[in-house]
Formats: C-alpha cells, structure tokens, sequence
C-alpha cells in the first residue's frame, strides 16, 4: 500500500501529515512552512494560486480572490471569480491538490489517497462536499475523520498511556468543536460532540473591525471590498498581538485613509460578548449529552489557532473553574492525528492496535403522522446522536389510515422536533395490504458505519418485502454526470510553478501594501515592484531576482511595521496579570475572574 496522507482541511489554514518511522510527520509545503492558508486566488488564463500568495492577494485582487469557504461546505452557496462560478467543494478541492502536490515533492513519490479531518458537527451534506473536494482533487477519501477526534488521536501520541477523560476544545478559524474522549489502554472512545459550524477566529476579527468602523463614523457593510479586507486583515493582527502583549494598537491605512485603535483584551471581551455566550453553549452541551459533571475530567486539551487568545483561555478556566487547560501544538494537533489514523489505516505494524472509536454527530430517524397537524411530520428518532459507530438500530411503525396501500419512510439527519425542519437524505416506500388502520406494520432497520454510510432496511410484516436505500457520503452535491467533467475542468487550472512562487508571494505582498499606500511610499513600492517584474520577465534573470526578492522583503516589512506599528521593539515586559500559568497562585487572577458571570462581562 502506498503512502495514505492526513490532511487537516481548515477553514483558516490547511496542512498535511504521513505516518513514517513511527510517528506522525507534518509536510512542509514550498515555503517550507507547514501553514497553508486557505485561501485560493485566481490570475489571467488558467493560473489559479493556493496559499501565502492567494492571501496576499484578498487585498490586491479582492474579485479575483477568496477565504473562509469552507464555512458553506455542502451548501448551494456559488461564488463568482474571474467571470466563473465555483462551489465552496471544488474551492476546497484546490487547496487539497496544492497539499497533495507538495506532498508528493516531499516525499518523492505519488499520493492518491487521504483522510481528511472535518468539524465533528459537519452535517451529511458537509460531509459529502468534502469527499467530493477530494475526488476532484485527485484523492481517494474513502475516510473522513471528526476533527477533535484527530486531536484526541494526536494526545495520546499514538501511545497507550494512563486512563483519562478530557475535554477537546477545538476552536479554529471558522469552527467550534468540543468533544468528550474517555481513554484507556490502547482505545481513544469518542464519547460525545457538540460545536458550532458558523463561530471562529475570524468573528472575532470582524467584531474587532466593526468596534473600529463604529470608533470613526464608518459603515462596516458599506464600504468597498479592498477597504473591509484591510481593516479585517489589521483587526486580526491586532487580536494575534493580545496573545503576546497585553495592549495594543490598531493601525489602518488605506490610500488618504488612516485610523487606529485602542485595544486590549477587556474591550475585545466587550466587543465580543455574543461571541463568548455562543462558546458556552457546545460545552455544556456535550456534558449533558455524555454524562459528565467537570470533576469527571482530568484536563481540556485547547486545538486550534483561535484557542491561543487569552480571553479565550481564561473563559474556559472560568467555566471548569479553574481546572487545567492544556495547550499543545494547536495549530498542528489535528493534522498530526490524521497522520496517525492515516498510519492506522495503512495497517502499519507499529501503530494498527491503536482503536479509535467515532460517534455519531446527529440524530438519524425518520417522520412519523403527527395527528395534532397532518401537515407537518414528526421526528421519531431511531439512531440516537453520539452513538459509537457502527451502529444498528431497529423501529416499528403502522399504517395510520384505514385501507393505506404504501408507507413513505423518510430518512432525516437533525435534532429537530418536525421532520422537515432536518435535513432530508433520502425515502423508502414500500406497499402494504390494504386493511384497517395499525393493522399492517414495517420494520425499519438503521445501519451506519464509521465511514459515513448509512444503510436503512424496510420490511412490510405481513408479506415480507424488504427495500434498501444506501446513503453513501460521497454523492448528491455534484451530480455523478457533471463529476467527470469538473475533474477536466479543474484539471486545466495550472499552479505558479513551486520555483517560482516565492517571487510571486513577493510581488503580491508589495501589491497589497501599493493598494495600502499613498504618495511617496506608493511610489517607492511601485518601483520596486516593477523592477522585479523586469528581472523575472525581461530580463529572466533568476540569479538577479532572487538577490532583488531579499531586499524587497526588507523594505516590505519596514512598511509594513510602519503601517501597523507592530513587532518593532515591543519589549520583554510580562503580559497582563490574569493571564498567568495555571500553578501560579495570584490574586489578581482571582479579581480578574470576576469579569465573568453566566457569560456576561460584570465590569
């Protein structure tokens, strides 16, 4: 079997790990980096650009670009670039191949599968929109893997160590996930999910963003796209300086426009408050759902870029009042479990006794005759959500009129108390013998698997015929017909070569900071840039280039520091006083936590 490679396909940043000598590996991708934004930007012809250069390019290009699609996975959502229109899967799809490319340039040989990480509360349509991500790609995704799950895996570093039951908060870019896992012995068991598929890092930004425009008269949704995109970009700088330093000011220049900001972590905790109240909800949820008071577990584990905010962190020690939190890798953890189950699925000697056991996320069951309004089913669960996989379920229904000839057995995904309010995967009808009403019964058999493939079995009582509908993960959102010819489609768009692209990273950083500036300093990046663009296409000179791209990016980042005033001399003074080592015993950590009381800011 050849290589299988886990990918952690993220709202923010995406990356890659394989299973080798006896551990989970991450791959660097042509920077070197192991961070591959997630962004995909598209230039004249058939060049499209995946990455640092794609995000570079949201400012420069903001028609030609775009972020945080993953948000809309296995939705109708449609956006339109470069004169096409794209789904949020085939978007994915390119930054899969990208990861899948540098893959293979790293390990020097061909990749044709992967696991792919998604939020635990990733939907059936979700789901299915990744697998199809994959296929269109160029990757075989027979596995899809809960993303705290993988960051469960990633903990116990592929190893059996003492029995524990922890908490996975997994906050990232543009999701929240929160998962209970029991382990012991060689088993990492699942035990129950929750999250929030619309709450990440990026609210935040744009909540900081909207206290800005409010702070100098302007209409956050009324302005061009190229300004929102600058005021966002500093608005996240700005929330990454909390995490060092415990004040912070936040500059933006666009053209004749410049403003700046004020903020610290009270202000960001004022401006955000609906954000911190929406944290809450998954936590006490997936401890009502698995049972569990806090004196039940042992540590919550933080994953995910977002988890490195101190007000993010100090909300969590206020709501497991006190206990430990644990910060490990939170931008790799999930990736470095993929690995690992990549590793497990490869059947390799070292690692395929390791078990892990996934649940299901939502409730299965189908509608059911609700006598208070005809119109308007009921939902009669059959699958419980967060029941281990694979599981088997069985239900009995009658017939609800006098003389019914057929029974409809809809098949629904949700928690809803109406059927049709949960999201629709398929139907079953059979015939039954006309006769009076309750007297003609089904039997309905549930089956899903830790793959995603629900089987569900109708039989009619009294005459034995039995139908089967399988609901694959994999199918629906693109017609099998149009899969063909995406893949083609998807197939003529060429990357920047990965030697060139350092220089085209470069170019789209200095194209940014010209649609930042004025004046003087627009003139000095314009020359600069169109002195490498003489190098690289007039003159082709690579030798040249490469000397010219290190001066460059000197001068960028003296303006950038200039435009933002961060990372100059900031100094080595401690942060704010709450935010302290967990061992420490301050009393000014005890006041600080009167900030908080049912998720409200007190003060």
């Amino acid at each position: 079997m050849g290589k299988i490679l886990g990918i952690d396909l993220g709202t923010t940043n995406s990356l890659a790990a394989v299973w080798q000598e006896g551990k989970s590996v991450l791959i660097p991708n042509s920077f070197g980096e192991y961070l591959t934004p997630s962004v995909v930007s598209f230039g004249e012809g058939s060049m499209v650009y995946v990455g640092k250069t794609a995000k570079e390019r949201l400012v420069s290009h903001p028609d030609q670009s775009v972020a945080v699609f993953k948000r809309f996975m296995g939705t109708d959502k449609k956006y339109k670039l470069n004169g096409k229109k794209y789904r949020p899967e085939e978007l994915s799809a390119f930054v899969l191949r990208k990861l899948k490319e540098d893959a293979q340039l790293y390990l020097g040989e061909m990749i044709e599968e992967a696991v792919v990480s998604v939020p635990a509360y990733f939907n059936d349509k979700a789901r299915k929109a990744t697998k199809n991500a994959g296929e269109l790609a160029g990757l075989k995704v027979e596995r899809i893997i809960n993303e705290p799950s993988a960051a469960a895996l990633a903990c116990r570093g592929g190893e059996s160590k003492e029995d524990e039951t922890f908490l996975v908060f997994d906050f990232g870019g543009g999701t929240l996930d929160v998962s209970l896992v029991d382990c012991f012995d060689n088993i990492v068991e699942i035990i129950a999910v929750s999250g929030d598929n619309h709450l990440g890092g990026s609210d935040f930004d744009e909540e900081i963003a909207r206290q800005f425009c409010r702070e100098h008269g302007l209409e956050f949704d009324g302005i061009s796209s190229q300004r929102r995109r600058i005021i966002l970009e500093s608005a996240n700088r700005a929330k990454c300086g909390l995490s060092e330093k415990k004040d912070i000011v936040m500059k933006v220049t666009d053209g004749d426009f410049k403003g700046q900001m004020d903020l610290d972590n009270k202000k960001l905790i004022k401006a955000s408050a609906s954000l911190f109240q929406r944290i809450s909800v998954p936590v006490k949820k997936v401890l009502n759902d698995g049972k569990k008071n806090m004196l039940d577990i042992s540590k919550a584990v933080l994953v995910g870029g977002s988890c490195k905010m101190p007000a993010v962190q100090q909300y969590l020690r206020h709501m497991m009042g006190g206990y430990h939190l644990t910060v490990m890798d939170p931008d790799y953890m999930v990736a470095l479990g993929t690995g690992i189950y990549a590793g497990i699925k490869e059947r390799r000697e070292d690692i395929k006794d390791l078990l892990l056991t996934d649940i299901c996320p939502f409730t299965l069951g189908t509608g059911i005759f609700n006598e208070g309004d005809a119109k308007r089913t009921l939902m009669s669960t059959i699958i419980e959500r967060n029941s281990v996989l694979p599981c088997s379920r069985r239900a009995h229904f009658q017939t609800v009129f006098d003389y019914q000839k057929h029974v409809a057995v809809g098949i629904y995904q949700g928690e809803e108390y109406y059927a049709d309010n949960n999201i629709h995967l398929g139907e079953v009808k059979v015939d039954v013998l006309p006769a009076l009403k309750g007297k003609e019964t089904i039997t309905v058999d549930y089956t899903y698997d830790i793959n995603g493939i629900l089987i569900v079995d109708v039989e009619v009582d009294s005459t034995g015929e039995k139908k089967r509908q399988v609901i694959t993960t994999g199918e629906d959102n693109i017609p099998p017909e149009e899969m063909g010819r995406r893949i083609a489609e998807l197939e003529k768009m060429t990357f920047h070569p990965a030697d060139q692209e350092e220089n085209q990273m470069v170019t789209a950083w200095g194209e940014r900071l010209y649609a930042q500036t004025t004046g003087v300093l627009r003139d000095e990046i314009g020359k600069r840039l169109d002195h490498i663009q003489h190098l690289l296409y007039a003159e082709q000179n690579p030798y040249k280039a490469k000397k010219w791209k290190r001066k460059m990016e000197s001068f960028f980042k003296d303006v950038e520091n200039y435009l933002n005033d961060v990372g100059i001399d900031w100094g080595q003074e401690d942060i704010d006083s709450w935010y302290v080592e967990e061992s420490e015993d301050n009393e000014e950590q005890q006041e600080e936590d009167w900030l908080w009381y049912n998720g409200h800011l007190t003060h």
